[in-house]
């Protein structure tokens, strides 16, 4: 145990192998099968598919050979249960763990209700049962937070219960139950087990809070207790690192330490699409995020994806698609029923009908949203809110409302060192007619209003008096100087920067 919470790895699983085979040579068949136990969760966590199975199966046969009813047979359900979520039989996995709940119980093992029970909590939220599954984690975190469990097992469950909080934006929960993990490594100052893996989720809501700079350094410290001890925590480092150079405008230092981030062999998705975005390669981030939803299964996982795809998508012109993923979106936020992510559903559908030219529904659902961000204290999502909410006003005709709304989202983006969304916002305090003059003709700006308002190329023709050839060539002259390709991504050009 010291050797794996000091960050011995091979040390714990090497003392673990001989106590399993004293244990054999002892004639204590439970004793080894609680050995092998240990030794395969952690080679399955390491991702030794093979050797984890081998020590399972082992354990299995000991214990069948044991005419007596053992504790270790509850301990052997849970890597059952495991894959039983990660196949997406969510109610097999929640009776599998009520099986072992009651062998715990039995037995009055401590540890394995503990993590039995957290397991039933995971499947209760995979279900879309968020009450259900919440109510489970705070039942177990009891027991943590008391110091009823094991080291290794109190690790195991504060890192599993955070990272489902945060699956669901149970956004208050995480940020408490990080607190509390915080507090339990920096009683144990020579732990390195959970240290790193706790700095990467303290990072996470750092970063949601707009605290970029101590999310930073919380990913560092991360990277470094993780690096040789656990890569997929090293890699969520790196990946959190690369966040918040993203969002502060380092676009180069992103770049690398995305790369950083999937040499560890984790997904630097959604963060590496939006990044091409922001470089302005915005087919080729279209085409990444794509991939991703492609090979992401989980409504969660997705739920994760759709925000970044629905703002790439705007930016391409792809308004269909956009819309078809705001409508995924949507559908995961009500199963789930979280205030973020319903938030984050408003927020896409605002930005999407914004674009489609209809900002009075698009101002409603982005107000609301707004509001929650507020609520949670989610400055910069809530700015990115504010300054949509400003496009409408003006293109409502409520100027006065529209610059109070861009200079509050200014404001936010200025304190926090969002460099990119800054200049963005302050280019629309400059005078539309004189940004735009040298962009577009009065005549164009005409035909791209008309464009946006839905009307087709033979209304523009008979509204303008000109020929129908004549607004095809003010169409290709506004498809090149704006840089777009459909007359969807030129609405969405001129909603975004104040046109209309």
């Amino acid at each position: 145990m010291s050797a794996y919470l000091t960050g011995r790895d091979d040390d714990y699983l090497g003392a673990l192998e001989r106590a399993h085979h004293a244990h054999v040579e002892a004639g204590s068949e439970a004793s080894a099968a609680r050995s092998a136990f240990w030794l395969g969760l952690r080679l399955m966590f390491r991702g030794e598919a093979g050797r984890a199975g081998g020590w399972l199966a082992r354990a299995q046969r000991l214990l069948d050979c044991d005419p007596e009813e053992r504790v270790e047979r509850g301990y052997l359900i849970l890597p059952l249960v495991e894959q039983q979520l990660a196949g997406g039989d969510f109610e097999a996995a929640f009776g599998s763990a009520q099986s072992a709940v009651r062998i715990g119980e039995h037995f009055a093992e401590t540890d394995l209700v503990a993590l039995a029970r957290y397991l039933q909590g995971g499947a209760r939220l995979q279900q879309g049962r968020v009450k259900e599954g919440l109510a489970l984690f705070d039942e177990t975190m009891l027991a943590v937070t008391a110091g009823e469990t094991s080291p290794l097992a109190t690790g195991l469950i504060y890192c599993g219960v955070i990272e489902g909080c945060q699956l669901v934006y149970a956004v208050g929960r995480a940020q408490e139950w990080t607190a509390a993990l915080a507090e339990w490594c920096e009683e144990q100052p020579e732990m390195l087990a959970f240290a790193g893996v706790c700095q990467v989720h303290r990072s996470e809501l750092l970063q949601l809070r707009g605290t970029w700079s101590g999310a930073f350094d919380a990913a560092q410290r991360a990277g470094e207790r993780c690096r040789g001890i656990n890569p997929r925590a090293e890699g969520a480092a790196s990946y959190q690192q690369a966040e918040v150079h993203r969002l502060r405008g380092e676009l180069d230092a992103a770049e690398a330490a995305y790369e950083a981030s999937s040499r560890s062999g984790y997904e630097p998705q959604p963060g590496l699409s939006l990044l091409r975005a922001a470089q302005g390669r915005i087919e080729v981030g279209a085409a990444m995020i794509r991939r991703v939803l492609v090979t992401s299964v989980n409504p969660l996982q997705r739920a994760r994806i759709l925000p970044a795809c629905v703002e790439i998508l705007i930016a391409a012109g792809e308004l269909e698609e956009a819309r078809a993923a705001c409508d995924e979106l949507a559908s995961v936020a009500r199963v789930f029923d979280t205030d973020v992510l319903g938030a984050l559903a408003g927020y896409a559908r605002g930005a999407v009908l914004l674009s489609s030219g209809d900002p009075r529904a698009a101002c409603d659902l982005l107000r609301r949203s707004w509001q929650v961000f507020r609520q949670v204290e989610a400055p910069y999502a809530a700015a990115r809110a504010r300054e949509l909410i400003g496009l409408c006003c003006r293109a409502l005709g409520d100027d006065d409302g529209g610059r109070l709304e861009l200079d509050a989202a200014r404001q936010a983006f200025a304190e926090l060192g969002a460099r990119m969304d800054l200049a963005r916002i302050e280019a629309l305090f400059r005078e539309p007619a004189t940004e735009h003059s040298q962009l577009l003709t009065e005549r164009e700006l005409q035909v791209l209003r008309l464009v946006a308002g839905g009307k087709t190329n033979k209304a523009i023709a008979a509204e303008l008096f000109v020929s129908d050839k004549t607004v095809e060539r003010h169409l290709s002259n506004i498809f090149g100087k704006l840089d777009v390709h459909s007359r969807a991504a030129a609405t969405a050009y001129a909603y975004q920067h104040a046109l209309l």
